[in-house]
Formats: C-alpha cells, structure tokens, sequence
C-alpha cells in the first residue's frame, strides 16, 4: 500500500526516460531543489538527509516531495509547497482565496463568525446568472484556474454589489478526464463549474434582500470545494469554524434528518469554545452517530500559550487549518516535515534530522505568495510545524527525547534566525495527522492508535488515474466513490486494501477515549507548540466520561480535538474498516504480487490526510 501510494501521490514523470521516478530519485530531486530555494545545506548535510530519507526516518511535507525541484516552485511559489491556510470570510475576496488556494491543492480553514461574515453586504435582488453554450456570452471562461476564480468574483459582485445579471459560456474549458499539464492529475470538466455555480447562485437567491447567515457562506464555500474536486484527482480540504452558540452552524451536518445537501461533507466543522462552559448541549446531539461529530477549537489557549505551561503569546491567530494542527493568522499557510520517531535510533540522530528539516522549512518560509497578506504574515511569523508520527509505537526512550529535542529546536531556531537576519519563528513543533506520509514506513498516523489488528485501508483515486487498473488487476477490490447520500460517484474510484497493524502497534480497542485524551494532553505540553490533531475514537457509553474529562482539562491543556465513533459513524466507504483475520487473509489470497504496479501516477495534490476535507481516522 505505501508502494503505491507513493506512486500516486509523490511520484514524478521523467520525460526523457519514459516512465515515473522511483523513490530514491524523488529524495534527490527533493534535497536539490531544497538547496535551490535557499536552503543552507552543505553536501555532508545534504547527503545525511537523503540517507534519513531514503531509510524512512523523516519526510518534508507531503507538498515538498510531491513539488520541490520542479518549474512549478518557480511558478507558484510558496503555493507549491506548502499544505494549508486559514481565511475570515469577510469579502468577496476571501471565497476568491479559498477557490485560488484549493485549486492550487491546498487546504483551507475558513471562519463563519457572526462577526466575520457581518461584513458581507446584503444580497441584491434581480440577478440572473445564466451558461450558455455560446461563443458570444458576456463571459468567456478561460480554461484557467484564474479564469474559474475570475467567474465567481462576477457571480459574487453580482449578488453583493452591482446587482447586475450577465451570461456566461464554457466552451473553453477541457472535457472530463483531459490531463492536466500543469499540476498532473485530469481535468474536472465543465460540468462542475457549472453545477457549483448554479448551486451558489440558489444559495444567494434565497438570502435576497438579506445578510447571509453563517449556514449560507458554509454552503458556498463547500460548493466551492465541490467544484475543484469533482472528477479530478485534486483534494479540497477545508475546517468551517462557527461560534459555540450557532444552533443552524450546529445542525449543519445533522444527517439522519435525511435533508443535508450532500456539498457539506466537503468540510469538517468545529466551533470556537475558549472554555469548556462555552460548549452548548446541542453541540453533543451530533455525537449519538445521527449527525457528525464537531471538533473543538481552544482559540484563547493557541494565542497564549506554545507547549501548555510555556506562556509565548501569538495574538495574530485567527483560525485553523483543516485537520487543526497549527492554529494560523488570516491568509497564513503552514509549513510542514514529519520526523518518523519509531525509525529513530538516538536522541543525537533525532536532533540532526530535526535540523536538517528545520533548514528546508525555514527557507520556505522566505516564498511568495499570490496573495500580499499570505506572504506578509507568513514571513512575520515563519511559523513551521515539525511533526512526529507513530508515537504509539514508540518507546519511553523515544518518547522522552521530545522534550528535550523542542529545547534543542527552539534553541537552533533563536541562533539560525539571528544569523541569517530573518525573524524567530513564532511556533515550531506539531502533531499532523499523518494519513498519507505514515503509509510509507508502514507507521501508525500521528497521535493515533492503529484502527484495529485488520482492517481494509481504503485510498481514492480519480477515475482516469491508470494507477486504478493496475490495483484492480493485481487484485485489490475497487469500488466507485460513494457519498454521505448514499449516490454513487463514478468519476472517483476508491481502492480497497487489507491491511494488518505492527505487532507493537497499540490498537484502538484497547484504549478508551480518555487514553487517548491524555495522550494530547501530553504531546502538548512535551512536544507541540502548535496543536495536536486528533480524531478521538469513541463509543456512545463513553461519551459523559468525555464530558467529564474536558470540564477539568479543556480550558488549560486542549488546543484542539475531534471525535468520531469508533463503528456506527454512518459513513459509506470510510478510510478504516475493522475486519477479521479471516476476512484479511481472505482479501490478501486474491492479491497477485507478482503484477507490478508501473510507476504512472497522475499525481495527487494534497496528502489524502485531508481527502474530502476530512482528517484520516474519517
């Protein structure tokens, strides 16, 4: 599964010899085009960072292997390599950034704050926006991601501003399934732009003579993310974060009712709480398996502190990126690298990769960005996010070096900054999700325990990715996508995988929610100075336990924390499955590993850590 993961989302075409790169060749590209963009690493270090990633013990970012040392980097800068960012939609403007930024395979955050979106103007009456298969419409749309971008903005101004109606042909735009030269992957077709604005056009109709609502601009904004990923290989992550007392925001994903537009599985939903008490009951409804589940965000504890119990003020912080591990400013992009702490032999070795990321990540820091207030705060805060994974899997010995290494990182930081004439970076560490990078080494993700001792790793694919067929003839089980309304979606493809945990793996039957509570509660404080992203699993019996464990740790130790049951959460095809050993050994006797898996991806754009806006454990 890592193999072929790792062809579809990081592996590269080399034209000149007719097939993709294989692993070694990405590290190479990787470490040169790091050097490229700024990074000071001497031929000794850049040879001791092939060797850590070549053997599995660290990673850049998902985005850095998948981009670094390309034309693309010279293109779009910072864009390129970086994951993720955070909006507050108080304009036009900020939905042009969330399209740009997603079509460019970030994810994003976005606020629906009551006082964010009261900025937004009342919608006008007697706009029609109309497509028309005509080369004499009033907009010709470019077959360009600026070109999308530039139809919402007259289809928003429409409604917000000039109240005027105009007509608009897509005659240019490439079918479904053309590839996609730029980024790789294929394209979408007109058939999604059409459909999406079509959808936000209704959503404005129905706020005619009024403000929109924090459940309007969530819908837009997943129709948004509806549009960039519909046929293509892209991914569109995105966190709505809504205030703590927004019933509507709150019943938002409330599937069981049987009437959610099928768009709002396109983000995960988590409400502001700077206090436990902020918390409503009506929030807990989701969590019986008939809706679900909202994470919770502890703004006030992520602008005050760093590691819980070292005060290090970051009042820029506006939001979260979409699986929650860095709290981040307004149009701020997070930065990356993981350290596979299980494939780790010393606290020295842990120390240098630890460095060696550092040099990659900072230079990053230094890119532009399409948009001034990215690059502007970006470059105020150089804030990077340094992750470990496979933490369950690791020993006491493992474990106690992350106190320590922080100290060790944080201290490098202070010498390398002042040096090089370049602000310290505001935060450092982190806890990523891990989905998509921890298949390489075959390492549980994050903070997370292993879903269970077998189960099926479910991976999507785009229908026109040939990567399909070679997992279908080999002899995986591929099936078409399928929603949160049950309909089936033939322009994706999910690849289903037998999968058996590490025997030192630490099982998720085997740890109850508050286990796993505590195990944040810990990284924070020893590790991250961000936030640790965690998807908790849970049972129903569980939850007051849950309750009663967040009214005495919430306010003082949790940054960030979503949940979702463990079994009966009512998604179709999620990405775990608990299986018996009976049922693995049956799936893995109709796997044929002597069919070879070519190196021919089409290249995802965002680690599937994020995949339909959720983070892995969904």
């Amino acid at each position: 599964m890592g193999e072929i993961v790792y062809l579809r989302t990081y592996s590269r075409s080399i034209p000149e010899l007719g097939r993709n790169e294989m692993w070694p060749e990405t590290i190479q590209r990787c470490i040169n085009g790091a050097v490229e963009i700024g990074a000071e690493l001497s031929q000794e270090e850049a040879e001791k960072l092939f060797d850590h990633m070549f053997n599995l013990r660290c990673s850049l970012s998902g985005r850095s292997l998948w981009q670094l040392g390309t034309q693309l980097v010279k293109k779009f800068n910072g864009t390129s390599l970086n994951n993720c960012y955070f909006t507050s939609i108080e304009s036009v403007e900020d939905f042009e950034l969330l399209f740009d930024y997603l079509m460019l395979g970030g994810g994003v955050g976005f606020s629906v704050e009551r006082s964010k979106i009261h900025e937004l103007p009342k919608v006008k009456s007697g706009v029609t926006i109309t497509h028309e298969r005509t080369n004499d419409a009033d907009i010709i749309v470019p077959d360009s991601r600026g070109g999308w971008r530039r139809l919402l903005h007259s289809v928003l101004k429409s409604y917000f501003t000039t109240g005027k109606s105009f007509s608009y042909s897509t005659l240019l735009i490439r079918e479904f399934g053309a590839p996609l030269s730029t980024f790789g992957g294929t394209a979408s077709g007109p058939g999604a732009l059409i459909d999406g604005i079509s959808d936000i056009c209704k959503v404005m109709e129905n706020r005619v003579g009024k403000k929109l609502r924090s459940i309007d601009v969530l819908d837009i904004c997943n129709i948004i993310g509806r549009i960039v990923v519909s046929g293509s290989s892209r991914r569109s992550a995105q966190i709505a974060i809504g205030d703590p007392d927004d019933i509507l925001f709150l019943r938002a994903k409330n599937w069981g009712t049987g009437n959610i537009p099928g768009w709002r599985a396109n983000s995960n939903n988590s409400i502001y709480a700077d206090a436990y008490e902020e918390i409503m009951p009506e929030l807990w409804k989701g969590y019986d398996g008939s809706g679900e589940p909202y994470g919770l965000l502890n703004r006030r504890l992520a602008r005050s502190y760093g590691r819980v119990g070292e005060r290090k003020s970051d009042p820029s912080v506006e939001g979260f990126n979409p699986c929650a591990e860095i709290a981040l400013a307004d149009g701020e992009s997070c930065n990356l690298a993981t350290i596979f702490l299980p494939s780790i032999e010393s606290f020295e070795q842990f120390c240098e990769i630890s460095e060696l990321l550092y040099k990659v990540q900072k230079a990053i820091t230094s890119l532009d960005y399409p948009y001034e207030k990215t690059t502007t705060i970006t470059r105020k805060n150089r804030r990077l996010g340094q992750s470990v994974t496979g933490i369950l899997q690791c020993s006491e010995e493992q474990l106690a070096w992350l106190s320590l290494g922080y100290e060790n990182l944080r201290a490098f930081d202070v010498a390398y900054s002042a040096e090089h004439g370049v602000p310290e970076s505001i935060r450092l560490t982190t806890v990523q999700p891990s989905g998509t990078l921890s298949l390489l080494p075959g390492q549980t993700p994050g903070i997370h325990p292993a879903f269970a001792r077998y189960y099926i790793r479910r991976v999507r694919f785009s229908s026109a990715d040939p990567l399909v067929e070679s997992c279908r003839k080999r002899g995986y089980n591929v099936v078409p996508e399928v929603g949160i309304d049950g309909r089936e979606d033939h322009t994706k493809w999910v690849v289903e995988f037998p999968a058996e945990s590490p025997e030192n793996a630490v099982l998720a039957k085997d740890m109850t929610a508050i286990d796993q509570l505590e195990w944040v509660k810990r990284l924070q404080a020893e590790w991250a100075d961000n936030a640790v992203s965690v998807t908790v699993y849970y049972r129903k019996e569980e939850l007051s336990e849950i309750k009663d464990w967040l009214s005495k740790n919430y306010d003082k130790h949790i940054k960030s924390v979503s949940f979702l049951l463990h079994s009966d959460h009512n998604f179709p095809l999620p990405p775990y499955e608990e299986i018996s050993k009976e049922e693995y050994e049956r799936m893995l006797s109709k796997v044929d590993f002597s069919i070879s898996i070519a190196p021919n991806a089409s290249g995802d754009l965002l680690d599937e850590s994020c995949a339909t806006g959720a983070c892995p454990v969904r």
